[in-house]
């Protein structure tokens, strides 16, 4: 046999090696989700029971927590939950941390003024209800919504946190985060909250829940502040309060300014029997997100949205209507998962199996169960198959020439 057909299978067997490792690599890489990528949308299905599904990789609060469309496990006789506009939202039993139902619970958006919430769990066990804040400039001429803090004057911060909670004042939060340490210091307080409740799809960057880079939660999210929130009886008696008569003052130029009054702005409050708050949010870019709760017969339900379409009370009630009537016969999908839940795991198994069990799939968290694709290792393989064939060919035509 002569040299050049050995080369000819040198070479096909070559490339085959090269064009394996080169197309391994590549199928390896799609498999990894984008970092910080959310769910594509999908068609409202209902979802198997959670032993029947194997996803890929598991996902904070349960595995059926990461299924496409409307998440829920009904029995005969149980109708679907009522359609919610918006991009997300999640419904659980406050006392129990059950998810009754969801839709793309862990997908990201802007949070917008619900962030207030975290904020609020940060700054509340930090600042003195009675403890006087004095405006600054900086924060008498916040962005967004204001309640018309004075620059140099003194307000009690139970005051603030009403405004706060109550009216959705960026004003009165920049005041008690001044009062805290400042903003910074409150958003890593915040962070380190959020990482704590096991709420790994939230970063915040604004205390005042204002769009800013990188700023996300997910309804999953903003339902395990809200449950952590309401542990709080002085966040409780807040965003229960439908109004209240805000202090004057005297302004920059020596006004004086009467008192006046300040309502809330979460509109369930004042229609739905059994309401007990939290908190509402809206910017341009977020859309209408909500965390609502209500209690009747012994049940407290919680209601989380987020990218809505539809500002109206009416959504909410709805479903708490659906969730008060059939919480108590539908299978829980998931759970809202106790705080520090995930730490004490991956303290406990360090950067073992356990700690790729709790996280792996979590949103924010990264896929820790997949190593990361190597790229090169297709560059390598074609690399060796190039010199192999030429070392080959080059044997071949010496040969010849003899």
């Amino acid at each position: 046999m002569s040299p050049l057909p050995r080369t000819g299978r040198a070479l096909a067997a070559s490339i085959m090696l090269a064009a394996t490792g080169a197309f391994g690599v590549c199928a390896q890489a799609s498999a990894l989700p984008a970092a910080g990528s959310t769910p594509a949308p999908s068609t409202t299905t209902t979802a198997r029971p959670a032993e029947a599904s194997t996803p890929s990789r598991p996902v904070v609060g349960g595995e059926a927590l990461g299924r496409p469309g409307v998440i829920v496990d009904r029995p005969a006789g149980v109708p679907a939950p009522p359609a919610m506009p918006c991009g997300s939202w999640l419904v659980a039993d406050l006392t129990t941390g059950e998810v009754l139902a969801a839709k793309a619970p862990h997908a990201r958006f802007l949070p917008a003024s619900t962030l207030k919430t975290l904020a609020a769990l940060a700054l509340i066990p930090r600042v003195r209800p009675e403890a006087l804040v004095k405006a600054t400039p900086e924060d008498a001429n916040a962005d967004g919504t204001r309640v018309g803090l004075m620059s140099g004057t003194a307000y009690r911060a139970g005051t603030l946190f009403q405004a706060m909670l109550m009216a959705s004042a960026n004003d009165a939060v920049y005041a008690l985060a001044s009062a805290n340490g400042g903003r910074p210091h409150t958003v890593g307080q915040m962070n380190a909250i959020a990482r704590h409740l096991g709420a790994l799809d939230t970063l915040a960057v604004d205390p005042s829940g204002l769009d800013g880079p990188g700023q996300t939660s997910s309804a999953y999210d903003l339902a395990l502040i809200g449950r952590a929130a309401m542990q709080l009886p002085d966040f409780r008696t807040y965003v229960a309060t439908r109004h209240i008569t805000f202090p004057g003052g005297k302004d920059a130029r020596g006004r004086a300014r009467p008192a006046y009054d300040i309502q809330n702005h979460d509109r369930l409050l004042y229609n739905y029997p059994g309401a007990i708050g939290i908190k509402n949010g809206y910017t341009i870019a977020a859309k209408q997100t909500f965390i609502g709760a209500a209690t009747r017969h012994g049940h407290t339900y919680l209601v989380t949205q987020m990218a809505g379409t539809n500002g109206s009370w009416r959504v909410t009630a709805k479903m708490l209507d659906w969730a008060f009537a059939y919480g108590t016969r539908v299978k829980p999908v998931g759970t809202l998962v106790e705080p520090g839940a995930l730490e004490q795991g991956l303290a406990h198994a360090q950067s073992g199996l356990q700690a790729r069990t709790l996280l792996a799939g979590a949103p924010g968290a990264g896929a820790l169960a997949t190593p990361p694709p190597r790229p090169w290792v297709g560059g390598v393989g074609l690399l060796g198959a190039v010199t192999l064939v030429g070392a080959l060919a080059t044997r071949a035509i010496r040969r010849t020439r003899r």
